[in-house]
């Protein structure tokens, strides 16, 4: 039986929350505000707090995330999360693989960070097409581009994270 989102214990939220997104201070202002009455509240907030992030932030989230095209390592709720979400941009094509990879390079050698993109609903033609539309913008407004993204995904991840809950 699922339980109320109210009845959330604070371990569980900012454990999950850290799934989300791995920034400890947006897990702790979204901590803060519990609990919380619904989803949509939980996810408004989640919002608020990431918009936006912090250059040091998009840094530590980053981190836990894989490159486009790759696979994530390991088992955990993080790693499940992204395989799922990345399904789409690692089926077997040669052509986009090697697209992919190539600007995955050119990527990291501009803006020295990989390339992270929402994929969930995404082809992996139309990651590409963004790639290679980012890939044309200053470091500034790529930084508040990767910035949005990543909220995006933890907003996505938040209704799988905290299914048990309603």
């Amino acid at each position: 039986m699922a339980m109320s989102i109210s009845e959330l214990p604070e371990s569980e939220l900012r454990d999950g929350l850290l799934v989300c997104l791995h920034v400890p201070r947006w897990v702790d202002d979204v901590a803060a505000r519990a609990p919380y009455s619904s989803m949509a509240e939980l996810q408004d907030s989640a919002r608020a707090a990431a918009t936006p992030l912090a250059p040091e932030e998009i840094d530590q989230a980053l981190a836990t995330h894989p490159r486009i095209g790759e696979r994530a390592q390991g088992e955990d709720k993080a790693a499940r999360l992204a395989k799922a979400e990345q399904s789409a941009s690692t089926a077997s094509d040669p052509i986009l693989d090697e697209a992919l990879a190539s600007g995955n390079k050119a990527y990291e050698d501009k803006f020295g960070r990989i390339f992270l993109i929402r994929a969930a609903g995404r082809s992996r033609a139309k990651i590409l097409a963004e790639l290679n539309r980012r890939l044309t913008l200053d470091s500034d407004t790529e930084l508040t581009v990767v910035g949005q993204e990543l909220r995006d995904i933890a907003l996505l991840r938040i209704p799988q994270v905290f299914s048990d809950y309603h």
